[in-house]
């Protein structure tokens, strides 16, 4: 069970960072006035735009996807406890630079955009306790 949710996990992040990684790096202007989406601009409340950083941006998410759908896809722990870590370090990175920098964010989308970026590392955090060894009692076939 352990196992499935680790897996569940991994490819729900892979999707997001895909997601995200594509609309960065196809439509890097886009993506810097409109994310988060639904009214929200919180990646525009750090101008100036930049076309090289919002597109390098969307390759970083990319790389994650990637590394994030091997072990969802074919689960070995080591792989993915490496690609969590990779996931946690960026995670830590981004939230410590937002939790002292809010460029013109303030009320509801400053806290909005920090509960999220708490949230997106707590995910992978749990995730990388909760991964069980291959043939972990647990995690054996039924």
């Amino acid at each position: 069970m352990r196992k499935l949710i680790v897996r569940l996990g991994l490819a729900g992040m892979a999707v997001v960072h895909l997601w995200w990684g594509l609309w960065a790096y196809a439509a890097p202007r886009h993506f810097f006035t409109t994310f988060p989406g639904l009214g929200h601009h919180w990646t525009a409340a750090y101008p100036p735009y930049n076309e090289h950083l919002t597109a390098d941006l969307g390759a970083t998410f990319l790389t994650l996807a990637v590394l994030l759908a091997v072990p969802a896809i074919r689960y070995r722990r080591a792989t993915a406890r490496l690609a969590l870590a990779g996931s946690i370090t960026f995670n830590t990175l981004h939230l410590g630079f937002h939790t002292f920098h809010h460029g013109t964010l303030t009320g509801p989308d400053l806290w909005a955009s920090l509960f999220t970026l708490i949230a997106g590392l707590a995910v992978p955090v749990s995730l990388f306790l909760l991964a069980p060894k291959e043939g972990h009692l647990l995690n054996a076939p039924r």
